[in-house]
Formats: C-alpha cells, structure tokens, sequence
C-alpha cells in the first residue's frame, strides 16, 4: 500500500506579508522562500481575523473561526474544547507521526505526539539571537528520523525570528541599514521610550542609546532574511532526502507585526493591516499548481480544509469547517469568495470589528491603554496605512458596518449554540480585575518588562501536553 502523502509546515509568529519580498517589499527579505513559491501557489491577500497567537494558531489548525473555537485571547485560560479536533489530531488518527518545534505548552497545539522546544527569545545582554539555527538543530534530525520511518509525517515548525527581541545574528543586522542608530538629534523612538508598559521589555533588546525606530524596523527585516537563509537549509534536506514528491510544504504566519505603525510599537496588537495580514504559500511538485499567486481573500480558517484536501485525509466522524478548501480555487474552478469578515484581538486590548474590500471598523469593548477612541473607521482604499480615523465624519457607514457585525454574531452564535467568546472572555488580560473602566487604569496595569516575561505570556510553563510525550 502506498504510503500516505507527508506535510511540512512552517508557522512563522509575526511575520506580515507586506515585509515579504515575495509579496513586492522593496528590501530582499526572503529570496530563498520567494524562489521555492514559486514552485507552488501564493496568496496574497490572507487575513488572520483573530489576533494573536493562541487563536490565530487555534483557528489555522482546526479551520474554525472564533466562534468555532471559542478561543480569542492570547492568555486562554484552559486547553481548546472538546467539540474540536486539531490537524495534528485528525493525521494522527490516520497513522501519520506528529511532531511540533517550538510550539509546547500553548493551547493551540494541542495533539501532537512529539514536542521539541528551542531557544526562541533572547535580549541585548544575552547578544544576538540565532533562534532559526537554534531550531534547525531540533528539526533537521527529527526530519530525517521521519523520513527514515515507514509512516506518513506532520512536521510543524515554529519559527521565532521575526517576533520581538528582533536581534538577528551578523551580517543580517546590519544589511538593511548604514545609519547611526545612536545619532542624538534622531528622536523617532521618543514615544516607544514614553510608553511606561512597553519601555522596559523594548530597552532590553534595543541597543544602549538607540535612538532611531529605522534602526529597529532594519532589524526586524533583518531577522526576516535571517530566517529565509535558515529555511532555506531544510527546502536542501527536503531535497536530499528524497522527500520533494511526497511532502506537502505550507509557509504560512499566525499574525503579522505593528512596527512604527499607529502607536503600537514593535509588537503585535491593533487589528490594522500590518498585523493582520499574512502570507500563506502551498508547495508540492505534481499536486500544487506551480507560479500561481491569487488575489483573493482567504483566511487562517481554510488552512486546514485545504490541506485535508491536498492531502486526500476525509476526517471521521466527517467535520464542518467554517473555512473552506483553496482547491478549488487552485484548480482554476468557479470561486465565490468571502469579502466580508469579523475581526477580534484580545492581547493587550479587548477589541472587535468588521472589515470589507473598503471599510475597516474597529470598535473598543472596553478602553484600551493607548487611549485611542472606541470607533475608529478607515477608507482602506482611499487610506491603505489607516491612518485618518473617519468615525466621526462617516456616522452612516459606521452604523452600517455595525448592524453588519452585530448580525454575523448573531448568526454565528446561533449556529454554534454558544456565546461570542470575545463577549464572555473577560479575564484576556490575565489580572482578574474584569474589564478596565478607563484607559488609564489600563495604561497603568498593563506591563511587560523582559523577554522572559513576554516568553511567560506565551506559555506559562513549557508542560506535557494531554496524551503526549514531552521531550
């Protein structure tokens, strides 16, 4: 019997996709990732709805929405509901081996057989960071132990390079930038320095007197290429080994990032563009049409329908995604696509919102510790950067846009027989005290001060996880 197709797939955290050579940055950020798309299928209008990591990676390996999962908030309390059942899960149950790189003790990754971890973090102190060498040594042997093995494989790696402290190893920190990132009349890292929750966690990775946010966004791309040359060292064993016509190789990120972009510095909160859109990129020779990018919007919920598909796995007892296989649309079939949809972050602020081809509304479910207004409207097509907020002087459009997530809730809840989790998850922040009242009180509680505490609000403790062995 021949044995089942394998999957190799990457999860980028914080990658967006307009930092993304492949995607038209004017900086080379992913020269080796940019020449293996182009053996497959790109897309490039991807959207993670539910920032940030925990429900981005819950709906990506379940093909739910946050109405499916009930996870929206970064500190999920609990592990995922019994109602779903994870990617890992459903291979599992059809005889492939599981394993998971950089991704222990978070909810989301729940099912694996095999857990390893490596050195994603890191601080100015501690000196460069090679997070993607670090996790090349956990994966490449695991790769080939698989590839050794007569079982089907799921391989998932997680990769940390471009997620904050962004400190690539040399030549790569300097390769976007020949300034002086200490010059005392540069004053554009003044707010990141003002801003008391952040300060501390920033100066820890910055470098001593650095002065100038291009510095930081060189490094951030800087980490980008990093990673690509690292990525590119497993497409080489993919090859060596033989595995190219029977791997299934997915590149996709679980949220982007917020840079110098709208008062959220180098992190990833804010439901604007740069955070969530991102890359999502199918590669197997003889299965995936090779050089194709399509425009269309899709999002972190048909990731897994797509892959049961390519893969030819049909889950048992059968599952009803609430994402959709991008097949179809691979294989040049009729498509109807989904223009509309709901949008929720729960990180640092608890917030939901509505996005069509035009309109973004964002609307604040309590007061948030950049005290921004609750409504904020952007003309995405007269204002891509969204940068002028329209509330106000479009009280129509916003009432619309309204009345349009109000009824798509009350849809969803409907249909799943559950509350709105981003109605009922009220701890998201992790400090017991309920919703802030004011903006200040939540400048005032939110805090994080070091990597190992940005580490912690990842995953408290790296543990076993139900069923599986820890390694």
């Amino acid at each position: 019997m021949k044995k089942k197709p394998n999957l190799i797939l990457f999860g980028i955290d914080s990658l967006r996709a307009d930092h993304m050579s492949l995607f038209g940055y004017d900086r080379l950020t992913s020269p080796h990732i940019d020449e293996y798309a182009v053996g497959g299928t790109s897309f490039s209008h991807v959207t993670s709805p539910s920032i940030p990591t925990t429900p981005g990676y819950t709906s990506m390996f379940t093909g739910m929405d946050c109405f499916g999962t009930d996870v929206v908030a970064l500190r999920h309390e609990g592990g995922l509901g019994a109602h779903l059942k994870t990617l890992a899960e459903i291979l599992g149950e059809q005889g492939y081996n599981t394993t998971c790189v950089g991704f222990s003790g978070n909810p989301a990754s729940r099912g694996f057989q095999k857990y390893l971890d490596f050195e994603g973090w890191g601080s100015w102190e501690q000196g460069r960071s090679p997070k993607a060498e670090n996790l090349n040594a956990a994966a490449i042997p695991e790769l080939k132990r698989l590839a050794g093995e007569d079982k089907p494989f799921f391989l998932f790696l997680r990769h940390m390079d471009p997620h904050a402290p962004y400190l690539p190893p040399r030549p790569f920190e300097r390769i976007f930038y020949a300034g002086n990132e200490t010059d005392p009349a540069n004053r554009s890292l003044d707010p990141v320095y003002s801003f008391k929750p952040f300060r501390d966690f920033h100066a820890s990775w910055f470098p001593p007197n650095c002065t100038d946010a291009d510095y930081v966004i060189a490094q951030y791309d800087g980490a980008i290429a990093y990673m690509d040359a690292c990525i590119a060292n497993i497409f080489s064993q993919i090859a060596q080994l033989d595995l190219e016509e029977e791997t299934l190789v997915v590149i996709d990120a679980d949220h982007g990032e917020t840079l110098a972009d709208h008062g959220c510095y180098f992190d990833h909160h804010g439901l604007y563009e740069c955070t969530l859109h991102i890359p999502l990129i199918f590669v197997w020779p003889g299965h995936v049409p090779s050089g194709l990018t399509f425009d269309e919007p899709c999002y972190m919920k048909d990731v897994t329908p797509t892959i049961l598909d390519l893969l030819g796995v049909n889950p048992k007892p059968k599952i009803k995604f609430d994402g959709r296989s991008l097949v179809p649309l691979m294989s040049g079939q009729p498509w109807i696509a989904e223009p509309e949809t709901y949008i929720t972050e729960a990180t640092w602020m608890r917030k939901h919102g509505w996005r069509t081809p035009q309109w973004k509304l964002i609307h604040a479910l309590e007061p948030d510790f950049h005290f921004k207004p609750e409504v904020e409207l952007y003309d995405l097509v007269a204002d891509p950067g969204e940068n002028t907020n329209l509330a106000e002087a479009q009280p129509d459009v916003v009432k619309l846009l309204e009345e349009r997530m109000l009824a798509h809730i009350e849809r969803r809840t409907k249909a799943t027989g559950r509350p709105n989790p981003m109605y009922t998850n009220l701890n998201w922040h992790g400090h017991g005290s309920g919703p802030f009242k004011t903006s200040q009180q939540a400048y005032d509680t939110m805090y994080i001060g070091s990597p190992r505490q940005a580490r912690s609000l990842q995953a408290k403790e790296l543990r076993t996880q139900r069923g599986a062995k820890k390694l």
